[in-house]
């Protein structure tokens, strides 16, 4: 009868043992994903701040009067630049750099031969392009970010995160409504 029970006991603690090693092992796995993600993210912000630049000059050859708007993108992009210590502050940042492009795009519908530019239209459908890319990378990001902060946040995984330092990630959102609209230009 003593042999039964040390055996019984023997099987919950090699079964302890293998469920924290799988639980830690998940939770590993779940941070390099999100790591990963917003690395993809990094990667299409820095191609749309790129772009900015080359985006600029070639409007401020035909609205050169302007300055505001061309002045405020520029800023934006700066800020933008210096950007990184987490993922609200980069959302916020980034929030504000589409704003200010998005005005940029509307002040060219105001110069008829500035949207009949080739230079212009591919730079438009160049920054179109990564603005999808930028929402698939975002998209990704935040569903890493779910499944890592379930993760966390599920019993008994939740008593392994805790024991080993894993906390919840942050998602890479829009900080207010009024950055979700597309910004007026009036002339």
């Amino acid at each position: 009868m003593g042999w039964s029970w040390l055996v019984v006991v023997l099987v919950l603690v090699v079964g302890a043992g293998l469920y924290v090693i799988l639980a830690y092992n998940g939770l590993v796995a779940a941070r390099q994903r999100t790591g990963e993600a917003w690395s993809g993210i990094d990667v299409q912000l820095k191609r749309r701040s790129n772009l900015v630049p080359n985006l600029v000059e070639v409007v401020k050859g035909y609205a050169a009067h302007e300055t505001e708007v061309l002045q405020q993108v520029t800023q934006t992009r700066a800020r933008v630049e210096g950007k990184g210590d987490s993922v609200g502050e980069r959302a916020a940042a980034e929030a504000r750099l589409g704003g200010a492009l998005a005005g940029l795009v509307a002040l060219a519908e105001n110069y008829p031969d500035l949207k009949a530019s080739q230079n212009f239209r591919d730079l438009h459908a160049s920054l179109d392009e990564i603005e999808r890319d930028i929402q698939h990378a975002r998209r990704y990001y935040n569903g890493a970010v779910r499944v890592l902060n379930t993760k966390v946040q599920s019993f008994p995984s939740k008593l392994v995160a805790a024991r080993f330092g894993f906390g919840l990630a942050e998602y890479f959102e829009l900080d207010s409504p009024a950055e979700r609209q597309v910004p007026g230009v009036s002339f």
